[in-house]
C-alpha cells in the first residue's frame, strides 16, 4: 500500500492545490502573528529599564500626592502631557506628546545624540527622529501649549529614547507641571518607598511592567488568532469538499484494490496516510511562507515608519509547533468524513459501470431540522435585542448567530441549488444557453454545490457583518463627534479679546471656506469664594458650525473642565444656577454641562445683559471639505499665537481614521478566509471539468463552441460565487443588526442602523468577479480536449 500511496500523491498532486493553499494560508497567518507579536515585544522591552538605571524603586500610576511626596525627596516623575507645539511660522501638531527632562544628571535617562541637556527652565530637547521629520534644529524656539499656560522653549539638544518611554519633545519638569492635563506614568524614587503607596524596588517594578505589557500584546495576538481559526474552519470545508470529489472520482480505483485483495482497513489506512502526507507538506510549507512573510512585513513596517516600536523578530517554538500541528489536524479532521465512506465500498464496484453524479439533495428530515434550527437562531437574536443587560444580550446574540448559521448550512443542499437555478434563469436572459447549462450543472450535485458555497458563505457573512456593524458604529460615533466638535477650527481668547483683524486674516488662509468673529466678554462667576474669571461667547447664526449652536436665553453651555473651576462635581452640575458678572452688570444662568470645545456659550440676549460693548473673544472657522486639518490649524494658529486653538476637524478626522483602520484591518484578515474559499471554488470547478470530460466532449460534438463552453464554466463559477455572496450578505446584515442593537444602542441610544449599500454591492460584485477569475484555468483545460478525445475518456 506504500506504493499506492506514493503513486496517488504523484498522480493527484495538482488536484490537491486548493487544500494545500487553504492550510498554507491559515498556518502562515499564525506564524506571521507570532512574528509581529515578538517584534512588538522586543521593541517595547528594548531599553525599558533606561529611566530606572539610578532609581531605587518606583510607584506605578501614582496619585498627585504620592508623586509630590517622592519628587520632594529627590525622585523624578515620568510624566506626559498632550499639547500643541509650533514654531514661529508653523504648527507642528495640535496634540503632541510632551515628556519631561530633568536638569539633574541622575535622572537624564535619554541618550544624548547632539547638543546638551537643559540646565534651566526655557530649554528643551527633541527626539532626533522627530526633529528630522519636522525640520527642527538646535537653537530653534518652540511654543508649547496654548493660552496662559503656553511656554516658549529653546531646543538645546537632540536625544534618542526607548520606544516605551519616547516623546517627540521634552521640556523641564516645572514647565510640564504647569499644565493641568499631565499624566504621570511612574514616579522613580531616590530611596526606599512606602509599600502602602504601591512602591516596588526597581527589579520588581520592571518585572511587573514587562508582565503587564506581555499580557496587553498577547491580547491583541489572541484577537488576530481568531481570524486564523476562522481561516482554519474555512479550510476544513474546502478540504472536505476536495477529498469528497477526489474520492468519488477514484471510487473504482479503490474498489479495484479491494478486488485485488486489499482489505477495507488497508484502503482506509492508505487514504488517511495520503491526507496525513498532504497535511504535513502543506503545514511545513505554511511555516516557511509564514516565516518569510513575518520577516518581510516587519522589515517593511520599519522602512515605512521609523518610529514604529518594532524590534527583532524572534519566532517562538510553541507558536511554530502549534501552527504546524493545527495545520496537520485540520487536514486530518477534514478528510475524516470522506474517508469513512470508503468503509462501505464493495469490491464489486470495480466491475460495475461508472456511476453518475450523486443527485440526491437534502432529505425531508434535514430540511425540517435545518428550518427548525434556523428559526430557533433567529428567534434567539430577536429575544436578545430586547435584553436589558447589554453584555448578556451580546452573548445571546452570538449564540443566535451561530445557531442560525448552522441552520442555513443544513438547508444548503436545498437552498443553494435552488437559488443558483433562479439566478441562472435571470442570467439566461442576457447570457443565453451557457447560463442555462451552468445553472443545470451547478444543481446536478446539490450537496457538492452547497459544500462549495459554504466556505465562501463563512467569509462573506463575517465580512458583510463587520462592514454593516462598523457603518452603524461609524455613523453614531461621527454624529456624536459632530455634537462635541461642531466647529472645524476655533481661536479662543484667554484673557484679552482678539484683534478685529483676526477673522479676516483667517478667512484669507487657503482651505478656509468661512471665518466669523464671535462676540463675547470676560466675565467672572460668583461663588462662595473669590470670583472665578470666565470668558464667555455668544454663538453666531449661519452655517459656520456642523449644527445649530443657538443657546437658550438664561442658559450657559459649558464643558466639564471649565465648570470644574467653580463647582464641586462638574459632571453633575447641569441645572445648577450661577451668576455671571461683567463690571457692574450681572446675569443668572442655568448650567448645561456637556463636552464642547472652547469657551462657555451664552445667548446673544444674555450677552447684551452683561455688556453693551461685546468684543471678539473667539473666531470660528469652517474649512473646505478637502482641507488638511493639521496644516490648516498650523496656518491659522500663527495668526493669533496667544489664543487657544481647538481643532474640531482634526479630532473628527482622527476618530474617522481609527474607525477606517480598524474596519479595513478586520476586512483584510477576513479576506484570507475569502481567498481560501475562492481557491476551493476554483479547485471544485477544475475537478468537475475532469469529471465531466465526456459530457463536455458530447456538447462540443453537438455544436457547442469553445467560447460557449468557456462561458458556461464562467457562468457556473459566477453563479456559485454570487449566490454564496448574496446569502452571506443577507446573514451578515441580519447578524450586524442584532449586534448593533445591543452594543451601539446601549452606548448611543439615538443611533440608527445604517446599511453600507455601496460596500455590500462591492462585496457581492467582488465575489462574482473572483469567481470569474477562478474559472480561467479550468475553462482553458476543458477547451484543450477535442471532442474525439473527450468521448474516448473513461
Amino acid at each position: 500500500m506504500r506504493t499506492v500511496l506514493f503513486a496517488s500523491l504523484r498522480t493527484y498532486a495538482r488536484r490537491y492545490a486548493a487544500a494545500v493553499v487553504a492550510v498554507v494560508a491559515a498556518v502562515a497567518l499564525i506564524v506571521v502573528t507570532n512574528a509581529l507579536t515578538s517584534a512588538t515585544k522586543s521593541g517595547l522591552f528594548a531599553g525599558i529599564d533606561a529611566p530606572f538605571q539610578n532609581a531605587v524603586g518606583a510607584v506605578d500610576l501614582p496619585s498627585d500626592e504620592v508623586t509630590d511626596k517622592y519628587v520632594e525627596k529627590g525622585g523624578w516623575a515620568l510624566a506626559l502631557s498632550m499639547q500643541p507645539v509650533r514654531t514661529d511660522e508653523t504648527m507642528l501638531g495640535q496634540d503632541i506628546m510632551v515628556g519631561a527632562v530633568s536638569t539633574e544628571k541622575r535622572w537624564q535617562w535619554q541618550d544624548l545624540e547632539e547638543g546638551r541637556f537643559p540646565t534651566r527652565a526655557g530649554e528643551a530637547v527633541v527626539d532626533a527622529n522627530a526633529a528630522k521629520t519636522n525640520k527642527v534644529a538646535i537653537g530653534d524656539t518652540l511654543k508649547v501649549g496654548s493660552g496662559k499656560t503656553a511656554v516658549e522653549t529653546t531646543v538645546v539638544g537632540l536625544v534618542d529614547a526607548p520606544s516605551m518611554w519616547s516623546s517627540p519633545i521634552y521640556v523641564t519638569g516645572p514647565e510640564l507641571q504647569g499644565w493641568d492635563d499631565q499624566y504621570v506614568q511612574a514616579v522613580m524614587t531616590a530611596g526606599t518607598g512606602d509599600k502602602d503607596d504601591g512602591w516596588l524596588n526597581t527589579d520588581d517594578y520592571l518585572t511587573e511592567l514587562q508582565t503587564q505589557l506581555n499580557k496587553e500584546v498577547n491580547v491583541v495576538a489572541y484577537m488576530v488568532l481568531i481570524f486564523a481559526f476562522i481561516a482554519l474552519f474555512v479550510s476544513v470545508l474546502v478540504i472536505t469538499n476536495t477529498f469528497s470529489i477526489l474520492f468519488a472520482q477514484r471510487m473504482r480505483d479503490f474498489a479495484l484494490l479491494r478486488a485485488m485483495g486489499a482489505t477495507k482497513r488497508q484502503v482506509l489506512r492508505s487514504v488517511r496516510r495520503e491526507a496525513l502526507a498532504l497535511g504535513l507538506l502543506a503545514s511545513l510549507l505554511g511555516l516557511v511562507v509564514g516565516v518569510l512573510l513575518g520577516w518581510g512585513i516587519v522589515a517593511l513596517v520599519r522602512q515605512l515608519a521609523e518610529t514604529a516600536p518594532l524590534g527583532d523578530v524572534a519566532f517562538e517554538w510553541p507558536w511554530l509547533v502549534g501552527a504546524f500541528v493545527l495545520g496537520v489536524l485540520t487536514t486530518l479532521v477534514a478528510s475524516w468524513l470522506p474517508t469513512r465512506r470508503l468503509m462501505r465500498l464493495s469490491p464489486l464496484a470495480a466491475l460495475r459501470p461508472q456511476e453518475g453524479f450523486d443527485v440526491r439533495g437534502a432529505g425531508m428530515f434535514r430540511i425540517g431540522l435545518g428550518l427548525a434550527v434556523a428559526l430557533a437562531g433567529i428567534a434567539t437574536i430577536f429575544v436578545a435585542v430586547g435584553w436589558d443587560d447589554a453584555q448578556t444580550g451580546m452573548l445571546i446574540v452570538l449564540l443566535g448567530c451561530g445557531v442560525t448559521f448552522i441552520g442555513v448550512m443544513l438547508l444548503g443542499p436545498a437552498l443553494v441549488p435552488g437559488l443558483v437555478r433562479l439566478a441562472g434563469s435571470a442570467l439566461a436572459v442576457v447570457a443565453g444557453s451557457p447560463a442555462k447549462l451552468a445553472a443545470a450543472n451547478a444543481g446536478r450535485n446539490p450537496k457538492r454545490t452547497a459544500a462549495t458555497a459554504a466556505s465562501l458563505l463563512v467569509g462573506v457573512t463575517l465580512t458583510t457583518g463587520v462592514l454593516t456593524g462598523m457603518a452603524t458604529i461609524r455613523g453614531a460615533t461621527l454624529d456624536e463627534m459632530a455634537q462635541q466638535h461642531p466647529i472645524d477650527i476655533a481661536l479662543q481668547a484667554e484673557s484679552k479679546p482678539l484683534a478685529d483683524s483676526v477673522a479676516g486674516d483667517a478667512k484669507a488662509v487657503p482651505g478656509v471656506a468661512d471665518a466669523v468673529a464671535v462676540p463675547g466678554a470676560m466675565a467672572s462667576v460668583r461663588t462662595d469664594g473669590k470670583p472665578v474669571p470666565l470668558p464667555v461667547v455668544a454663538p453666531p447664526g449661519g452655517d459656520i458650525a456642523l449644527q445649530d449652536m443657538t443657546v437658550k436665553p438664561g442658559t450657559m453651555v459649558i464643558s466639564p473642565v471649565a465648570a470644574s473651576a467653580f463647582v464641586e462635581d462638574a459632571f453633575e452640575a447641569s441645572g445648577e444656577k450661577v451668576t455671571l458678572v461683567v463690571g457692574d452688570r450681572t446675569a443668572t444662568v442655568t448650567l448645561d454641562v456637556r463636552e464642547i470645545d472652547g469657551a462657555p456659550q451664552i445667548s446673544t440676549a444674555t450677552l447684551r445683559t452683561l455688556t453693551e460693548d461685546p468684543q471678539t473673544y473667539a473666531v470660528w472657522v469652517r474649512a473646505d471639505a478637502g482641507a488638511d486639518p493639521e496644516d490648516l490649524a498650523g496656518a491659522i494658529g500663527v495668526i493669533a499665537p496667544d489664543a487657544e486653538l481647538t481643532n474640531g476637524k482634526g479630532q473628527r478626522a482622527w476618530v474617522e481614521l481609527q474607525l477606517d483602520v480598524f474596519t479595513w484591518a478586520v476586512i483584510g484578515l477576513l479576506a484570507i478566509s475569502v481567498l481560501i474559499a475562492l481557491a476551493g471554488i476554483a479547485n471544485t470547478l477544475g475537478l468537475s471539468v475532469l469529471e465531466r470530460g465526456r459530457e463536455h466532449a458530447l456538447l462540443r460534438a453537438l455544436g457547442l463552441t469553445k467560447r460557449q463552453l468557456r462561458r458556461t464554466l464562467a457562468a457556473e463559477a459566477v453563479l456559485l460565487s454570487a449566490v454564496a455572496a448574496l446569502v452571506g450578505t443577507a446573514l451578515g446584515v441580519f447578524f450586524a443588526w442584532g449586534g448593533s442593537e445591543i452594543l451601539v444602542g446601549d452606548i448611543m441610544p439615538d443611533a440608527t442602523f445604517q446599511l453600507p449599500v455601496l460596500q455590500l454591492i462591492a462585496v457581492v460584485a467582488a465575489a462574482g468577479l473572483a469567481g470569474l477569475v477562478s474559472c480561467v484555468a479550468p475553462s482553458k483545460r476543458a477547451t484543450k480536449v477535442s471532442p474525439a478525445e473527450g468521448l474516448a475518456l473513461d
